[in-house]
């Protein structure tokens, strides 16, 4: 069982950055202190809502400093609004900068603001998605490489700046409806399962990646993340007064994006804050939080993704909770057998 936490955070507009940035650094340094496997930032532009973010290449790039062994990884990289030369050379740079310790996280993106920044028909990302993706996986081999795509052209050239991880890093591709859990199957080394689905949405999703798996030939992966959001508290209300608070917030956001129009249908997020948490978030005391976990592990999950800083908390909070996660969940949680 391995654990990860995501380090990139929406903060308020009037929060200092630089100061954000060593409330990062530092919970990177509890997380290597305590024993967590892995850190990952998210991406985002042109964040609304009164909240800013740190991007996610320079941010990882500085926080590996921190990190001693543990994983690096990018979850997720917007892969149809990016050129794949930038994207190969960018990824390949962030898996030396970690030795060879890297996952890349992959996701088509769902906010129409990014698309428009960036030049992209939002109608046609799919196939962006799957072209982007063999043309870098092209690149990475080292062979040289004729294609012509949206506004892009490469004329046999050959990228010298190749992964440490041959023939590539793990490819975690995210996906929160069906289609999506298929093409994971098809295109990716695992699926990211994401943190906003119920339990009985991911546990239907993951027989049809495993029916979709089977008719592919592959087998299932050695690997199967999932991203959770935790708050770790003394006891339960404590830790649901904190979460309605900041992770509310956080998902009230999210509405204003879409994120939830981007799920199966059933799936929404204009719900009261217990309800929402309910089978989606990791919210309590430190037995509450192995209680929740349970589920989870028993679908076979064995690397959790924990986003443990939401809208509004400061460091302490953010903090306190990462310890005493670490040192009473964590762990009970490394005794763990998935199925």
């Amino acid at each position: 069982m391995k654990v990860g936490v995501i380090v990139n955070n929406l903060h308020p507009c009037g929060a200092s950055m630089v100061e954000c940035l060593d409330e990062q650094a530092a919970t990177v340094r509890l997380a290597r202190d305590k024993g967590w496997d892995s850190f990952l930032a998210s991406m985002h532009y042109l964040t609304d809502g009164d909240v800013q973010q740190l991007q996610q290449v320079p941010l990882l790039a500085r926080l590996q400093a921190e990190a001693g062994d543990m994983t690096m990884g990018v979850a997720v990289f917007l892969l149809p609004i990016h050129n794949p030369v930038y994207a190969a050379e960018t990824l390949a740079s962030l898996d030396v900068i970690a030795r060879g310790r890297f996952v890349i996280g992959l996701g088509l993106g769902y906010r129409k603001v990014e698309f428009d920044a960036f030049g992209v028909p939002e109608r046609n990302h799919v196939q962006r998605f799957a072209e982007n993706l063999e043309v870098i996986k092209r690149l990475w081999s080292g062979e040289s490489v004729s294609h012509e795509g949206s506004g892009w052209r490469l004329d046999n050239v050959r990228m010298n700046l190749l992964p440490v991880q041959r023939p590539h890093p793990p490819l975690w591709i995210a996906g929160n409806h069906d289609n999506a859990v298929r093409r994971a199957a098809k295109l990716g080394s695992c699926w990211y399962i994401n943190p906003h689905a119920t339990l009985d949405t991911i546990r239907r999703q993951l027989d049809l990646y495993r029916v979709e798996l089977a008719a592919l030939g592959k087998p299932f992966p050695a690997e199967l993340p999932c991203r959770k959001e935790l708050i770790c508290a003394k006891d339960r209300r404590t830790a649901l007064e904190l979460a309605a608070r900041s992770m509310g917030e956080k998902y009230r956001i999210y509405a204003t994006w879409g994120q939830d129009r981007e799920l199966p249908k059933g799936e929404s997020f204009d719900l009261p804050f217990e309800q929402l948490a309910r089978e989606r978030f990791i919210v309590g005391s430190p037995q509450d939080c192995l209680e929740q976990l349970a589920p989870w592990i028993g679908l076979g999950i064995n690397h959790f993704v924990f986003r443990t800083h939401f809208v509004g908390m400061s460091r302490e909070e953010v903090l306190t909770s990462m310890k005493l996660f670490s040192d009473e969940v964590l762990p009970e949680l490394r005794k763990a057998r998935t199925a």
